[in-house]
């Protein structure tokens, strides 16, 4: 905690951070201190170095104290020497300000976004009633707004309207998507609130039914066409969404990205959505990143909605990260700032700083052991493991496990172990936080355990915990009386 009363301190920032900075000083009012921001002529804050700013900052007469960023490099001592104020180094994530002063944490506030997400059944024709409404119910839990219906080509699908109908009374709200303009036109009548998609030659149906349409191009990438339907549909004063398509990498991604710049520089105020399918399903890669990446344009943008798909079996999260994705650049926008320490639910495979501590740190803690209940931790250099009888590091559970002399006649502590290693393997590997007893954290690409499940999580670590206990204690007891025989023998 640093608690710092009747002082006038001055934060120095880069021009990214400034507004969210203002932000969460503001929030922590009243304050024991009063306070300065000072952007000092760098876009990123942790480039700042000591000697930048001394050569920068002036006119430090009324200051007590002088804050940098975390991650600011250079000697502050001689810094302090040199300006004559002390300098000292704050947090490097913003959002931890507030305890630095021994405030508690206002948590990052991710209730806000401004894009819908329409998630489709892809294959609604081949699927009862039913299976569509428990998909439709998990999509919902991810995070969708809108479940579309995805209709096949030359694929009957006689229960469209009864979908339909039996989603709306569930509480859906509900799209119908195909190329098929009969089956367009049987999903307007049966009151699906959206159509995916019109263009000049079915734009009739729009006056045979409600529902909002999802406008595009009559062929791909005739932005003529589209601009002369939304037109139409100003003209006629009804609401629509635009969509110029999104292509796949190598088959015109780059053009059809400025294609919705374009799209949105013509006409600022609408609706447009993008369908970000084409590249989460086509590309084989994380999908995390790619929806970041997505959600990046679609914040500059200010695109209205994305169509998400979860086919391949690598998008199977594709909607929780874009729920997720669109709350964090909205409030990173709001402060008109980088979409970083806001949230870390798009970091699955890594962790900003993996490895709570080091070898040297270890040490210490190993140093201060009693007992025989082996620890294990990660850093840099491997996994550690140790009790008081010893410490042993490496990167191979196998090597590890070959050492652990109290495991060769306890098998559940043995099992223990065994998952506990393994789990650290995982973190060592990717740089992951590892803490014994916790399992890995995921981000939004595992599905968050139930209160239920994590309570018989918790019963069962506390009877493995028993059961260690007990284990120790008879071994410490045998170890005892052996000793004892020993002695006897001696005399």
């Amino acid at each position: 905690m640093n608690k710092i009363t009747n002082e006038n301190i001055l934060f120095l920032t880069g021009k990214l951070a400034q507004k969210r900075l203002e932000r969460i000083l503001n929030e922590m009012s009243p304050t024991e201190f009063t306070f300065e921001i000072r952007n000092i002529g760098v876009s990123v804050a942790a480039l700042m170095t000591a000697q930048m700013i001394a050569r920068r900052i002036s006119d430090l007469d009324n200051v007590d104290r002088l804050i940098v960023p975390g991650l600011c490099r250079g000697d502050l001592s001689k810094l302090s020497d040199e300006i004559g104020v002390p300098c000292i180094r704050g947090t490097i994530d913003m959002k931890d300000l507030p305890a630095f002063f021994g405030r508690d944490c206002k948590p990052v506030d991710l209730s806000k976004h401004d894009v819908v997400i329409f998630a489709e059944i892809v294959d609604a024709p081949m699927i009862s009633v039913d299976e569509i409404l428990t998909r439709a119910e998990s999509l919902r839990l991810d995070g969708a707004d809108i479940i579309d219906i995805g209709c096949l080509p030359d694929t009957p699908f006689p229960h469209l309207e009864d979908t339909v109908k039996e989603l709306q009374q569930a509480g859906f709200k509900v799209s119908v998507d195909s190329l098929n303009e009969d089956e367009l036109l049987r999903g307007g009548k049966a009151g699906a609130d959206f159509l995916l998609s019109l263009k000049e030659s079915s734009l009739w149906i729009a006056d045979e039914v409600s529902s909002t349409p999802i406008l595009i191009p009559e062929k791909h990438t005739d932005m003529k066409s589209l601009y002369s339907v939304i037109e139409t549909f100003m003209k006629k004063n009804r609401p629509f969404y635009a969509d110029p398509i999104l292509d796949p990498i190598h088959f015109g991604f780059t053009k059809s990205i400025i294609r919705y710049h374009e799209l949105r520089q013509e006409y600022p105020d609408i609706n447009i959505m993008m369908g970000v399918g084409n590249l989460t399903e086509l590309t084989e890669a994380d999908t995390t990143g790619i929806n970041a990446i997505l959600f990046g344009l679609i914040s500059e943008m200010h695109l209205d909605a994305i169509l998400a798909t979860q086919v391949s079996a690598h998008c199977r999260s594709t909607v929780r990260e874009a729920d997720i994705a669109r709350r964090i650049f909205y409030s990173a926008r709001q402060d008109t700032a980088i979409p970083k320490g806001i949230d870390s639910s798009l970091l699955g495979m890594h962790e900003r700083r993996p490895f709570q501590y080091n070898t040297d740190e270890i040490q210490e803690f190993y140093e201060e052991i009693k007992d025989p209940s082996y620890r294990i931790q990660v850093s840099e250099n491997g996994i550690h493991v140790y009790n008081r009888d010893g410490i042993f590091i490496d990167t191979n559970p196998f090597e590890l496990f070959s050492k652990l002399e109290l495991l060769q006649d306890d098998a559940p502590h043995a099992f223990y172990i065994g998952v506990e290693l393994g789990r650290a393997q995982i973190a060592w590997q990717l740089g992951k936080n590892y803490m014994q007893d916790e399992e890995l954290d995921w981000g939004v690409c595992s599905r968050k355990r139930t209160d239920e499940q994590r309570k018989e999580d918790l019963k069962a670590t506390h009877n493995m915990r028993e059961l260690r206990k007990k284990t120790n204690e008879y071994k410490d007891e045998g170890s005892t009386l052996k000793a004892s025989r020993n002695r006897k023998r001696k005399k």
